[in-house]
């Protein structure tokens, strides 16, 4: 199997939009901080001195015990008391316009491809499904132990051979996204992948 680094000449080639200059960068920002947010699940949740079980009685007497003043068992202060400004469920999704996603995506494969750490194969394809010979086929490519490898399909035996390997990650060209780019020391794209990312860096 051929391999070779992606350059701007080569990716220019495969009609893939680069951008050569600064922009972009704010876009990479805000569609990264997007993605880890919406995963966020918001569900942590306190209860408050009125959610709490207990009897809302004034424990003693306001003066002459010689203790301080104490309200009900429910306090804060006291232990099995509810949480003072405890956090609710919440809503953490930011969105982000598609525009800005395009440009957030166009702008991290360009850095990927300037920084010599994309490679173009022909094909990439583990017939035996097995680990030993995906990472046999990944050591032929690159010695990263984190790769990700882009291709407009995979086979199911590759996909088999690959899920055990923490080191690599398989995505489709029309579902990687600039995190996966991102993330990863390597990345590796197959020929029949560049169509499909020429339009998304459109």
């Amino acid at each position: 199997m051929e391999s070779s680094v992606l350059t701007l000449e080569a990716a220019k080639a495969l009609n893939i939009s680069v951008i050569e200059n600064g922009r972009g960068t704010q876009a990479v920002h805000d569609a990264v901080v997007a993605m880890r947010a919406n995963r966020r699940a918001g569900t942590a949740c306190t209860k408050t001195r009125g959610e709490v079980a207990g009897s809302n009685k004034k424990l003693y007497r306001q003066k002459g015990t010689g203790n301080a003043r104490a309200g009900e068992r429910r306090s804060p202060t006291r232990s099995g008391g509810g949480v003072a400004h405890g956090p609710k469920p919440r809503d953490y999704s930011k969105k982000v316009s598609k525009k800005t996603r395009r440009l957030a995506f166009r702008k991290a494969f360009s850095e990927r491809i300037k920084a010599g750490d994309v490679f173009n194969v022909s094909d990439f394809n583990v017939t035996d499904g097995k680990t030993k010979s995906f990472i046999s086929l990944l050591s032929g490519i690159t010695d990263s132990n984190k790769v990700l490898v882009v291709a407009s399909a995979f086979a199911a035996a590759t996909f088999l051979a690959g899920r055990n390997y923490g080191g690599a990650l398989l995505m489709s060209a029309s579902e990687v996204n600039t995190e996966h780019l991102l993330n990863y020391k390597k990345i590796i794209v197959t020929a029949d992948a560049f169509e499909t990312l020429s339009r998304r860096t459109a």
